[in-house]
Protein backbone atom coordinates (compact mmCIF):
# COMPACT_ATOMS: atom_id res chain seq x y z
CA UNK A 1 0.00 0.00 0.00
CA UNK A 2 1.07 3.09 -0.82
CA UNK A 3 1.39 6.28 1.68
CA UNK A 4 -1.12 9.25 0.74
CA UNK A 5 0.28 12.26 -0.67
CA UNK A 6 -1.07 15.45 -0.51
CA UNK A 7 -0.70 18.94 -1.63
CA UNK A 8 -1.95 22.55 -0.94
CA UNK A 9 -3.60 23.52 -3.87
CA UNK A 10 -5.12 26.91 -2.82
CA UNK A 11 -5.69 28.99 -0.14
CA UNK A 12 -7.94 32.01 0.83
CA UNK A 13 -9.14 34.22 3.24
CA UNK A 14 -12.70 34.14 4.00
CA UNK A 15 -13.06 36.29 7.02
CA UNK A 16 -10.62 38.83 8.42
CA UNK A 17 -11.36 41.31 11.35
CA UNK A 18 -8.65 43.56 13.04
CA UNK A 19 -9.56 46.45 15.17
CA UNK A 20 -6.19 48.22 16.18
CA UNK A 21 -8.13 50.16 18.27
CA UNK A 22 -8.24 47.26 20.61
CA UNK A 23 -4.73 46.90 20.87
CA UNK A 24 -3.32 48.06 23.59
CA UNK A 25 -1.13 45.86 24.76
CA UNK A 26 1.66 43.99 23.61
CA UNK A 27 0.81 41.17 26.21
CA UNK A 28 -1.31 38.88 23.30
CA UNK A 29 -3.28 35.74 23.84
CA UNK A 30 -3.84 33.25 20.34
CA UNK A 31 -6.59 30.85 19.93
CA UNK A 32 -7.24 28.28 17.28
CA UNK A 33 -10.05 26.78 16.05
CA UNK A 34 -9.60 24.15 13.44
CA UNK A 35 -12.23 22.17 11.25
CA UNK A 36 -12.32 19.89 8.20
CA UNK A 37 -14.34 18.48 5.45
CA UNK A 38 -13.17 15.52 3.68
CA UNK A 39 -14.96 15.55 -0.07
CA UNK A 40 -14.68 11.70 -0.64
CA UNK A 41 -15.87 12.44 -4.55
CA UNK A 42 -12.62 14.59 -5.16
CA UNK A 43 -9.92 13.33 -2.95
CA UNK A 44 -10.10 17.05 -1.13
CA UNK A 45 -9.50 17.94 1.81
CA UNK A 46 -11.05 21.68 3.37
CA UNK A 47 -9.29 22.83 6.04
CA UNK A 48 -10.91 25.84 8.16
CA UNK A 49 -8.65 27.79 10.40
CA UNK A 50 -10.01 30.48 12.86
CA UNK A 51 -7.15 32.41 14.20
CA UNK A 52 -8.08 34.49 17.74
CA UNK A 53 -6.12 37.46 19.07
CA UNK A 54 -6.85 38.74 22.26
CA UNK A 55 -5.28 41.48 24.73
CA UNK A 56 -4.75 40.15 27.96
CA UNK A 57 -7.30 40.39 29.49
CA UNK A 58 -10.37 41.59 27.47
CA UNK A 59 -12.47 39.35 26.29
CA UNK A 60 -13.30 40.83 22.86
CA UNK A 61 -10.38 39.68 20.21
CA UNK A 62 -8.84 42.27 18.07
CA UNK A 63 -7.78 40.02 15.35
CA UNK A 64 -10.09 37.33 14.25
CA UNK A 65 -8.74 35.90 10.70
CA UNK A 66 -11.22 32.57 9.05
CA UNK A 67 -8.55 30.93 6.20
CA UNK A 68 -9.49 28.02 4.18
CA UNK A 69 -7.12 25.65 2.44
CA UNK A 70 -7.69 23.04 -0.08
CA UNK A 71 -5.40 20.02 -0.15
CA UNK A 72 -5.83 17.18 -2.81
CA UNK A 73 -4.67 13.93 -1.89
CA UNK A 74 -2.84 11.22 -3.94
CA UNK A 75 -3.13 7.14 -3.11
CA UNK A 76 -6.48 7.70 -0.87
CA UNK A 77 -9.21 5.22 -1.27
CA UNK A 78 -11.39 6.36 1.63
CA UNK A 79 -11.73 9.36 4.75
CA UNK A 80 -10.68 6.59 7.24
CA UNK A 81 -7.45 6.36 5.24
CA UNK A 82 -6.30 9.93 5.99
CA UNK A 83 -3.12 9.38 7.60
CA UNK A 84 -2.57 10.92 11.21
CA UNK A 85 0.59 12.95 10.12
CA UNK A 86 -1.77 14.96 7.76
CA UNK A 87 -4.27 16.88 10.30
CA UNK A 88 -0.70 17.85 12.02
CA UNK A 89 1.03 18.63 8.93
CA UNK A 90 -1.67 20.63 7.02
CA UNK A 91 -1.95 22.82 10.01
CA UNK A 92 1.82 23.50 9.51
CA UNK A 93 1.31 24.46 6.20
CA UNK A 94 -1.45 26.87 6.13
CA UNK A 95 -0.31 28.41 9.30
CA UNK A 96 2.51 30.51 7.64
CA UNK A 97 0.09 32.35 5.69
CA UNK A 98 -2.12 33.63 8.51
CA UNK A 99 0.94 34.58 10.00
CA UNK A 100 2.38 36.60 7.22
CA UNK A 101 -1.42 37.97 6.13
CA UNK A 102 -1.72 39.43 9.90
CA UNK A 103 1.70 40.97 10.07
CA UNK A 104 1.45 42.17 6.43
CA UNK A 105 -2.25 44.11 7.16
CA UNK A 106 -0.92 45.43 10.45
CA UNK A 107 2.01 46.96 9.07
CA UNK A 108 0.74 48.15 6.17
CA UNK A 109 -2.12 50.22 8.33
CA UNK A 110 1.07 52.46 9.66
CA UNK A 111 1.04 51.23 13.36
CA UNK A 112 3.32 49.02 15.25
CA UNK A 113 2.40 45.28 12.93
CA UNK A 114 1.00 42.27 14.94
CA UNK A 115 3.74 39.61 14.98
CA UNK A 116 2.61 36.27 15.60
CA UNK A 117 5.03 34.01 17.03
CA UNK A 118 6.56 30.84 15.06
CA UNK A 119 4.81 28.38 17.18
CA UNK A 120 4.66 24.59 17.14
CA UNK A 121 1.14 23.54 16.46
CA UNK A 122 0.90 20.02 16.27
CA UNK A 123 -1.03 20.00 20.22
CA UNK A 124 -4.30 20.80 17.21
CA UNK A 125 -4.05 17.44 15.77
CA UNK A 126 -6.59 16.01 17.76
CA UNK A 127 -8.95 18.74 17.84
CA UNK A 128 -8.77 18.58 13.74
CA UNK A 129 -9.01 15.71 13.40
CA UNK A 130 -12.29 15.44 15.89
CA UNK A 131 -13.81 18.28 13.75
CA UNK A 132 -13.11 16.95 10.55
CA UNK A 133 -16.54 15.74 8.67
CA UNK A 134 -16.91 13.98 5.15
CA UNK A 135 -19.36 15.52 2.52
Amino acid sequence: MEKAAFTLTNYQFEKVNIDLTQHTSNDLLLDFDPKGAYINQESVYELTFVVTIFVQGQTAPFVLVQCKGWFNFENLSSYEAIPDYFYRNAIAILFPYVRAYVSLVTTQANVPGVIIPTLNLSGLEGSLKNNTTQK
